[in-house]
């Protein structure tokens, strides 16, 4: 069992859901990204997301392409990225850590080399945006090979065929795509992603993450009843962007603790 579904499934167990926050590698600074890791587990993240920065990051809104853009500004590489993981995974072996990102620096690295380095720096899931899943049965057998989760997106206009695909050959968890559009876009249509869930979760056949348009700890708590995790991203690196380099740490742990608190109190409603 990998640790991604053991996580899931114990948080299940809990009647809890994740919180999955999503970070540039990189930004603000290549030294505060394995602490700012650790600070979100203590704030109350169960998964990280971590992004690869990229020069063309086609589907993050404004906010995560200009996270990109201070990484790669500091030389920011994706064996730099693994080369994080495995610092972070010196005093956690128990967070799951995925690796978002796109397909020109794993082809560049290779993808045998890739799934490899990967599984030897504590990577535990790979979600590469522009891998579409009917083209990607090879990538997925090489990643599971390595005991790696192949995670995939859906969307709102994602057909039946392809959520079949994505309960083929993923694992781990789907991320559903709340919105038509880039990251960080608004407008999110909570009754909508309820009514949506249930039908994705029983085709692909494992729990789906929901991100894009989560922007505080309300639409977080909203988002927690209907889905198995709940993902953020271009609210974090907002805080980030608008914060003094020292105090990062402390701005995103209290942001977070905020939402994993309002995640906790609406699901125990639920429950009860």
């Amino acid at each position: 069992m990998s640790r991604i579904q053991q996580c899931l499934e114990q948080l299940a167990s809990q009647r809890r859901k994740a919180l999955i926050p999503f970070v540039t590698a990189g930004d603000p600074a290549v030294e505060l990204t394995v602490p700012l890791m650790h600070a979100m587990v203590k704030a109350g993240a169960d998964v990280i997301e971590l992004g690869v920065p990229f020069s063309d990051p086609m589907a993050d809104g404004p906010t995560i392409q200009r996270a990109s853009e201070r990484a790669l500004a500091k030389g920011v590489t994706l064996r730099g990225v693994l080369a994080m993981v495995a610092e972070f995974r010196k005093t956690d072996n128990n967070t799951p850590v995925v690796l978002m990102g796109y397909a020109n620096p794993v082809e560049a690295m290779g993808v045998q080399a890739f799934a490899n380095a990967a599984n030897s720096g504590g990577v535990d899931g790979v979600l590469i945006v522009d891998y579409p899943p009917e083209e990607c049965e090879d990538f997925a057998k090489i990643l599971k090979e390595n005991k790696i989760d192949p995670i995939f997106l859906l969307a709102p206009t994602s057909s039946e065929a392809r959520m079949a695909q994505v309960g083929r050959i993923g694992s781990g968890y789907v991320y559903y795509v709340s919105l038509k559009g880039v990251t960080g876009a608004g407008n999110l249509d909570h009754a909508e992603v309820g009514r949506r869930i249930p039908g994705i979760r029983d085709r692909v056949g494992m729990p789906v993450g929901v991100g894009f348009g989560i922007r505080d700890s309300e639409s977080a708590a909203r988002i927690a009843e209907v889905a198995d995790a709940v993902v953020i991203g271009s609210r974090i690196i907002e805080e980030i962007e608008n914060s003094p380099v020292d105090e990062v740490l402390n701005r995103v742990s209290a942001f977070l603790s905020g939402v994993r608190a309002a995640m906790d109190a609406r699901t125990q409603e639920a429950a009860t």
